[in-house]
């Protein structure tokens, strides 16, 4: 390979190392590394790569488009082709990302990066608690609309990242290489992600989360899932009051909470879809046009709540790009848990870098999956580019010859051995 070709394509996999990590420090350095990533791996001359979900990630973009195009209102709509900007993460990260333990550091940095909001958001909860004891209110009450948000500026945001944070290191350390007495390490940046996560009290977040670590567990060691209701009830007994009342409102909701304010966006949702099917409403009409659109036996005024999306994202992305477009999104998250599964199979047995890279993107998907029965997750940028890094990583590893995948690596390889 050309010299300065090589010198590009390492910084090209350095850039997009770099772009990977810092969007847990904010959506600005990420996507300007992103963009010297592009272009470093552009000036290298290396092949452009995609992962085998080509059709249905193409097809969900053009049905994006193709919303876009036939909306009353296509202006609306240009923040989601912007966003197609942030599709290119699959790319770069797929692209120049071939090295396991390049990929392994990326993920560990994750950890060390998710630890520190964590720890921030900690000190913002103790700064909380303390100004409603100032104010002499009802914490619950004062604290229920503005919560903890770490190095983010909302705390779903922030709750989502630690929720993909504490997956993937939940996988490296039940199906990654040992680290000996270096795991302690690890372990406590997991138990902070986890508290942070907890204060967080992103209740779609909670289930999500729990739901994916069901499925490491069963992955792992199927049998200490019998201990799981008494870990739950446990942590329940030893939990703080406000914690106990954040739980018990998802199924005894008080008036502060955002139940009934989600059945009203998805009731609404549900008679956008059946009005237009088949493009739906056009990509961010459906926080435009919400009003228009309330069931007429829906009391005035409505719950207090956000209406800028539809807080489910199977609603949101059929009422705003209609139900093909569905269709389109549920066919390649399918394909991606396919191919992740079947690519355990050939895996050799026993702990590696390739048996946790998969295993983490499953339970990635999984959880992104149940969270979005409550919340619009993908539509978020830094939430959708830690999601494309997984999956990236993932199909990496599906790749028998990953490791020793750069030009410069295949060249030293006759010499090493």
């Amino acid at each position: 390979m050309d010299p300065s070709a090589s010198v590009m394509l390492r910084a090209a996999r350095y850039l997009a190392v770099g772009s990977s990590a810092l969007i847990l420090v904010g959506i600005a350095p990420s996507q300007i590394l992103l963009g010297l990533a592009l272009i470093a791996l552009l000036m290298s001359g290396e092949t452009l790569r995609l992962p085998p979900i080509k059709l249905p990630l193409g097809l969900f973009l053009a049905g994006t488009l193709l919303a876009i195009a036939f909306s009353e209102n296509p202006a609306a709509g240009l923040p989601q082709v912007k966003k197609i900007y942030v599709f290119c993460q699959l790319l770069v990260v797929f692209s120049v990302l071939r090295d396991m333990a390049i990929i392994r550091w990326l993920f560990l940095s994750w950890a060390a990066l998710g630890s520190l909001s964590a720890l921030y958001a900690i000190v913002q909860f103790g700064v909380k608690v303390r100004q409603a004891q100032l104010l002499g209110a009802d914490f619950y009450s004062y604290y229920v609309g503005e919560r903890i948000t770490g190095f983010m500026s909302h705390w779903y945001t922030f709750s989502a990242q630690e929720m993909f944070v504490i997956l993937m290191l939940a996988s490296f350390l039940t199906f990654g290489p040992r680290w000996g007495r270096r795991t302690w390490l690890f372990l406590l940046c997991g138990l902070m992600a986890a508290i942070g996560l907890v204060l967080a009290q992103t209740r779609g977040v909670w289930i999500a989360t729990a739901g994916a670590a069901v499925y490491l567990l069963w992955a792992w060691r199927p049998r200490l899932l019998v201990l799981a209701p008494v870990a739950v009830a446990a942590g329940l007994l030893v939990a703080p009051g406000v914690i106990r009342e954040r739980v018990v409102s998802i199924v005894r909701p008080s008036s502060l909470d955002s139940n009934q304010f989600r059945v009203v966006t998805w009731r609404t949702g549900l008679r956008m879809i059946e009005r237009h099917p088949w493009l739906g409403i056009g990509p961010e009409m459906p926080g435009i046009q919400f009003d228009a659109y309330v069931p007429s036996d829906i009391p005035r005024p409505l719950p207090d709540g956000s209406y800028m999306h539809l807080h489910n994202i199977y609603l949101h992305y059929a009422a705003e790009r209609g139900i093909p477009t569905l269709i389109v999104f549920l066919w390649l998250m399918g394909r991606i848990l396919l191919d992740f599964h079947r690519g355990l199979r050939s895996v050799p047995k026993g702990r590696g870098d390739r048996r946790f890279l998969l295993h983490g993107g499953i339970a990635v998907v999984l959880a992104t999956l149940l969270d979005g029965l409550t919340n619009m997750n993908l539509g978020i940028s830094p939430v959708l580019t830690m999601f494309l890094t997984v999956v990236a990583c993932g199909y990496v590893a599906l790749e028998q010859d990953a490791v020793a995948g750069f030009p410069e690596a295949r060249q030293e390889a006759p010499a090493a051995a």
